[in-house]
């Protein structure tokens, strides 16, 4: 256990922010899970702009890596391609 009063105080603010990052993260995740069971192109297409916006907020605060986001962004565009 930590012994001084700011590493308790950093304690409980790191621990907040780790599930704020989790839900937000798991949160984007069902957001392109979704995407990609989408069937219908128009519906798909709709829906990307804001997975997108998803990922490129968690990439900025670096909850997820920038690269990570582009990957992710660009294989959910070819899947909308596709349909």
């Amino acid at each position: 256990m930590a012994n001084h009063k700011s590493s308790i105080k950093r304690i409980r603010t790191n621990e907040g922010r780790r599930i704020l990052n989790k839900y937000q993260h798991k949160t984007v995740r069902n957001a392109a899970k979704r995407l990609r069971e989408l069937k219908d192109r128009v519906e798909a297409e709709k829906l990307f702009p804001t997975v997108v916006a998803m990922l490129d907020k968690l990439a900025k605060r670096h909850i997820i890596h920038k690269n990570k986001a582009a990957n992710l962004k660009s294989g959910l565009q070819v899947h909308i391609n596709g349909l």
